[in-house]
């Protein structure tokens, strides 16, 4: 909901529009780092006409995306998305027959299969848990039953036909609870007894529907993924409800949901407090600020400011990159993938949200549009685009030494680093200490008098090449100056200087370092004034792309 309110914002200011409030396989799963996508959408574009094309081919939108290197699908499933005389919801009507048949064709190509159960009949989100039709009318202990019952049936149904999923989310971005009013949480409701009950209820349904030897990994999900003090206020609860589960669903936008410096920190967070690994079910960013159906789209010029990427194919490849270096340094291994939303939702005429039918169920008034089309991976024809590359790059080998300063604790003379000082007494002015956004530790440079200091290392034996350098800080300001650096790589000095930001970590970075004699001195400098600081962590120096 809270997406999508951004929707109505958006379009009320630059088209006067309302959008919609839409918003052993455990064996398997593990282990593989998941590039996927939600192409929920798919059948029902297709249905409507649209068609895909890779180098002017006209080819399936999974072969397309599974050659570029997405491995998973996450499919959404509505209990009944129709109405009383059977007209469709829209949006997909992602029934257990669209589910299938999509889990089919995506098995085929390889990929493996993530499960989304909203429990309701059409879009579930923050804004909107509308219980489905047929149980409104049961006690509490009947609907319990009845969600078991169902997430049972459908695991079996789906194991019949030959795609059991890996992976199935319980809910769909449930900060406020399931199954509203029973399962609602929030807004001043603190038990959340009925919310671990109908969710164990769904949990035991799918494990109930397992044979002996088989496994699925259960996810639970919320959004506002950079929103660590959300992320501790429902899982405590959930953890204390005694509610089983194995990963941590976000949703991360970073036009809606905080820095990327606060996600990093909240998915390292989570991870060691619960134990449990972490996942990004979905994200997106646009590849252009044009509108495909004329009808408004939630990405537009704001969009593009807060997220910091260019709307372009290079700025979704450059923001996915960064993503899944995020994901991929979460500490032990808990990092284990992403989820593009609904990158094949093309523009064709009546693949929209939803249909009018759709939009009296959960009382929208928004106008039936595709208000994604400048966020999926292909053109308004059809045509993939270069982003889709990001999907198989391999993350780079990081040729610093210690440079998350996990390697000796507290320290003032980290290992692999050189340190200095203006003075021998402002040695003291670097020290390594907690908390990091990565890891345990990170970098500071801090005196109670001025002082001029800093850290770096000299890398030789480099191939020559281009080389990137980036680092994430934090930054009182205040200083005469204060800078990443990188020199004597056969080139002019170059420098980024630090953003002033105290709370929310920023990623910095130097690109095109030409090296050309083998070697390359990179660091940190600070001349700064009395009780300036900065905080320093997780920096690489990497071969570029």
């Amino acid at each position: 909901m809270r997406k999508w309110t951004k929707v109505s914002l958006l379009l009320v200011c630059v088209i006067t529009l309302i959008l919609p409030n839409i918003g052993s396989k455990k064996a398997e799963a593990a282990g593989t780092f998941i590039m996927g996508g939600d192409v929920s959408m798919l059948n029902e574009v297709e249905q409507k006409g649209g068609k895909f094309y890779k180098d002017g081919v006209q080819k399936d939108a999974l072969q397309i995306l599974s050659s570029a290197g997405m491995n998973y699908v996450r499919l959404r499933i509505w209990v009944d998305p129709y109405d009383s005389q059977g007209n469709p919801y829209g949006g997909g009507t992602n029934d257990l027959a669209t589910t299938i048949a999509l889990a089919k064709r995506a098995k085929a190509k390889g990929m493996g299969i993530f499960l989304d159960f909203q429990l309701s009949d059409h879009w579930a989100d923050p804004g909107n848990q509308t219980k489905p039709k047929a149980w409104n009318s049961l006690t509490y202990s009947q609907l319990k039953t009845a969600v078991h019952n169902y997430t049972q049936s459908v695991i079996t149904s789906m194991k019949a036909e030959g795609v059991m999923p890996a992976i199935v989310q319980m809910g769909n971005e449930i900060p406020g609870g399931v199954l509203w009013n029973d399962g609602k949480v929030g807004n001043g409701i603190t038990d959340f007894t009925k919310l671990g009950e109908l969710l164990s209820a769904g949990i035991d349904g799918v494990n109930d529907a397992l044979s002996s030897g088989e496994d699925i990994e259960i996810v639970l999900h919320l959004d506002h993924g950079g929103d660590n003090s959300l992320y501790t206020w429902w899982f405590d609860n959930i953890v204390a409800e005694n509610v089983e589960f194995d990963i941590i669903g976000l949703s991360y936008y970073p036009f809606w949901h905080g820095t990327m410096g606060e996600l990093s920190y909240n998915l390292n967070a989570i991870s060691k407090r619960y134990n449990k690994d972490v996942m990004i079910v979905e994200t997106a960013y646009g590849s252009t600020l044009d509108d495909g159906d004329g009808l408004g789209n939630v990405f537009y010029t704001t969009e593009e400011s807060v997220g910091g990427y260019p709307a372009s194919p290079a700025g979704q490849a450059a923001y996915m990159r960064d993503l899944k270096e995020i994901v991929q340094d979460v500490p032990n291994g808990h990092g284990r993938g992403i989820f593009w939303w609904e990158p094949a939702w093309l523009p064709v005429e009546g693949a929209n949200w939803g249909t009018e039918e759709g939009a009296l169920y959960n009382n929208d008034t928004g106008l039936l549009s595709n208000p994604w089309d400048n966020q999926i991976l292909f053109d308004f024809n059809g045509n993939a685009l270069s982003s889709l590359s990001a999907f198989s790059i391999a993350s780079p080998t990081n040729l610093l030494t210690n440079g998350s300063f996990e390697a000796n604790g507290y320290t003032s003379t980290p290992s692999g680093w050189g340190v200095w000082a203006n003075t021998t007494a402002n040695l003291s002015s670097i020290k390594t200490e907690q908390p990091a956004v990565a890891g345990e530790y990170k970098l500071t440079f801090w005196n109670s008098a001025a002082y001029k200091a800093s850290a770096y290392q000299v890398k030789t034996g480099l191939t020559n090449g281009t080389y990137s350098l980036t680092a994430w800080v934090l930054n009182s300001g205040g200083q005469n100056s204060a800078y990443i650096f990188a020199k004597n790589y056969g080139g002019t000095e170059k420098q980024t200087a630090l953003p002033v930001s105290t709370t929310s970590w920023m990623k910095v970075r130097i690109d095109n370092i030409q090296v050309t004699n083998g070697q390359a001195e990179i660091g940190i400098y600070s001349d700064a004034n009395a009780n300036n600081w900065i905080n320093v962590d997780n920096v690489k120096l990497y071969k570029s792309y």
